[in-house]
């Protein structure tokens, strides 16, 4: 009786660990998912923004609009829509502005990891960054290290210096 008592708290363990391991991965999907989400609505924002106030070239006027949407938005849903952080969101559009690639990378980089990316100056470097980061599962202060270490500078360097030392000579193509 005793064999059969230790045999079922066994196996009620193993379940409990396999039904905690699925919890667990469906919270991270749903926090994943969530965070996708306020990725691309902040994109949105920023799409819609752009379109119908600022690039009908009534910039003074537009930034007028901006702020005062920015106190609505704010009364209504909080912080998140404070001025700066929409005039980011406006950035983020337009820097980003390919919605197949925003949508790629929410799922796995977070809205603060594009913050990080926004000072940037090329597209290229922007995309370097998203990328190794995904690639590597940088956090935010990860990310944040390798910018600062001029990763994509270096290697931009490294890929000038690689080109040119490959190049072959004419009297060798001969051969």
């Amino acid at each position: 009786m005793a064999k059969k008592k230790e045999t079922s708290l066994v196996q009620i363990d193993s379940l409990f660990n396999d039904i905690a391991a699925l919890i667990e991965k469906s919270k991270q999907k749903a926090i994943s998912q969530a965070k996708s989400t306020v990725t691309m609505l902040f994109w949105q924002v920023g799409v819609r923004i752009n379109k119908e106030i600022l690039h009908q070239k009534r910039a003074d006027y537009g930034k007028q609009i901006v702020a005062t949407l920015s106190v609505k938005l704010l009364e209504k849903y909080g912080r998140n829509f404070e001025l700066r952080n929409l005039r980011r969101m406006l950035q983020f559009a337009e820097q980003f502005p390919d919605k197949k690639i925003v949508s790629t990378l929410s799922t796995q980089l977070s809205w603060s990891h594009f913050i990080e990316l926004l000072p940037l100056q090329t597209t290229d470097a922007k995309l370097f960054y998203a990328q190794e980061a995904v690639n590597q599962g940088f956090g935010i202060r990860e990310l944040r290290k390798h910018i600062e270490q001029k990763d994509y500078e270096r290697t931009q360097i490294a890929n000038t210096k690689l080109t040119k030392n490959s190049k072959i000579p004419p009297i060798l193509k001969k051969m």
